[in-house]
């Protein structure tokens, strides 16, 4: 009998997988490649085994077969065209993007606060700010209800 994992659990697993796939979509950012690559190199992440894969493989194959839709959509949000963003910034805001548009299961809060997390452990000082002025202004756009 398998059981679901409580809120607490599951939100800790895609914090690891939104981690993960941050990591990933730099990586992509870099050194371009497809989507199975990515998955195929951090499955043996040592944060993989915390992680909701399935929630990572879909952050990754969505936002990798998604990103000229994302970033024409980003564009309208921030002060620059997206390939001028910093990649560490750029990637967690598709993530955040992706979030808002294709995961109505997490709220619009969620998906910005995990962002901002993501940016003040990993992107440019004051990076985090940035993010959560873009988010916020995605987040009116695309979840005018839900705010």
């Amino acid at each position: 009998m398998r059981t679901e994992p409580s809120p607490r659990t599951l939100s800790s697993q895609r914090s690891a997988a939104r981690k993960l796939a941050l990591q990933a979509l730099y990586r992509w950012q870099l050194n371009e490649c497809p989507w199975q690559d990515l998955i195929q190199e951090f499955d043996e992440a040592e944060d993989m085994s915390r992680a909701d894969r399935e929630y990572f493989r879909e952050l990754v194959e969505g936002i990798w077969r998604g990103r000229e839709a994302l970033d024409v959509e980003l564009s309208t949000w921030t002060d620059r065209v997206p390939s001028l963003l910093d990649p560490v910034e750029h990637a967690i805001l598709l993530i955040g993007v992706y979030e808002l548009r294709h995961r109505q299961d997490v709220p619009y809060r969620v998906a910005i606060n995990e962002a901002v997390s993501l940016a003040k452990r990993f992107g440019a000082t004051d990076g985090h700010k940035y993010v959560n002025a873009v988010l916020d202004r995605a987040a009116r756009t695309i979840r005018p209800d839900e705010r």
